[in-house]
């Protein structure tokens, strides 16, 4: 790849002929949601109308056209999706992986944003593979896991180990070699109890030469100066996968109060909204879910807030986020298997909505940003001793 000689052109701007309102998109969502479980991928017609939608510009520069959003404005669109369909709300989450691409070189970024400041970056970092270095970069060769989104990706990335080449690198922050798709094969290989339309197949890369100003250090030290590149890339990347569980459980909850009034019980006994355990049990769900969500935004507004007042991003703050993205995927996950326990026995027929809504929540909670180790690191932050690597 062969880096433009212009940082800073012009990036023709979507026209609001152009343009779609979210709400648009999202009831497109959950009227096709059961295809995309069926073709394990979000197909590239409703990844346009996300385009459209504003959130695959949301993560870029303003200088490259792009709107970097505030980090809060844009987990609420992610959590609005989610109330939809988990995996669209997934894919669309890798709408904040162009903070990623920011620490790549100027002119780099200038070439990807060459076609519009709406460009889709997903990709399969692990398990990291050795690159040989050669004149002018590497040559990759290997195969990585959990590409999320790759089939409607316009650039993907896989970690690469460079042995300390050009700066290969830290704990917790591999080196990503980026490439165009028609360089990479996608291995359909997804097939999993939750979150299938998120088609997070494998890549495989053969024998492809990266120059080395296609290639950063994930949540390396950004080109660009604007605020939303001062805000913990890591921490980002585990706060838009975690709110997806935030919506998960507003739509469980929904379906939940739904039952309450809707229908006969089976067994011709009061109906749900008049039993005293229904109606306790939703309370307290609903508090669960507010809370937790009260402590998500509210972390992520002071960090945003800070960064506007121009100081420094403090390792406290970088861990109360990663904290709070732990917690609401847990607490999400839970407030989900509450409804789905209120829902009885209507709800283990496959085609109840809470099966949906049960499975995917149990994949978030899954991932490895959102894991057991991160309490362990927040409680070392907070008594004072070095948290786990990569933890900051």
């Amino acid at each position: 790849m062969s880096a433009t000689a212009c940082v800073v052109a012009a990036v023709p701007e979507m026209s609001s002929a152009q343009t779609l309102p979210l709400d648009e998109v999202i009831a497109e969502i959950a009227a096709r949601r059961d295809e995309f479980d069926r073709l394990s991928h979000v197909p590239r017609d409703v990844i346009a109308k996300l385009k459209r939608a504003g959130v695959y510009r949301a993560g870029t520069p303003k200088r490259f056209g792009g709107d970097a959003l505030a980090p809060a404005a844009f987990l609420e669109m992610i959590e609005r999706i989610a109330v939809a369909d988990g995996s669209a709300a997934w894919v669309a989450s890798f709408g904040s992986a162009n903070v990623y691409l920011a620490a790549l070189p100027l002119e780099t970024q200038a070439e990807i944003y060459a076609d519009g400041p709406d460009q889709v970056f997903a990709g399969g970092l692990f398990p990291v593979q050795p690159a040989q270095p050669v004149d002018g970069g590497f040559r990759v060769n290997g195969t990585w896991k959990f590409a999320s989104g790759c089939k409607g990706a316009d650039w993907l990335g896989v970690g690469i180990g460079t042995g300390g080449a050009n700066g290969g690198g830290a704990p917790g922050k591999p080196r990503t070699a980026v490439f165009r798709p028609h360089q990479v094969d996608i291995v359909d290989n997804w097939d999993v109890v939750g979150m299938q339309g998120t088609g997070s197949h494998d890549l495989r890369v053969s024998d492809q030469f990266v120059a080395d100003a296609w290639t950063f250090v994930r949540g390396g030290e950004p080109t660009v100066d604007e605020p939303l590149y001062r805000y913990p890339t890591i921490a980002y990347a585990a706060q838009v996968l975690a709110v997806v569980n935030l919506g998960l459980a507003r739509a469980a909850l929904d379906v939940a109060n739904q039952m309450a009034g809707g229908r006969k019980t089976t067994t011709g006994a009061p109906q749900l909204a008049d039993r005293a355990y229904y109606r306790i049990e939703l309370a307290k769900a609903e508090a669960q879910l507010r809370s937790a969500r009260a402590f998500f935004y509210e972390s992520t507004n002071d960090v945003w807030q800070s960064i506007l007042a121009g100081n420094p991003v403090t390792p406290d703050q970088v861990s109360l986020l990663r904290l709070a993205a732990t917690q609401i995927a847990r607490e999400g996950a839970d407030v989900v298997h509450r409804a789905y326990r209120l829902g009885g026995t209507m709800a283990i027929y496959r085609t109840h909505p809470l099966q949906r809504l049960l499975r995917d929540s149990m994949v978030v909670t899954q991932h490895a940003f959102l894991g057991e180790g991160n309490f362990d690191g927040a409680g070392a932050v907070f008594v004072g001793v070095p948290p786990i690597p990569g933890y900051l």
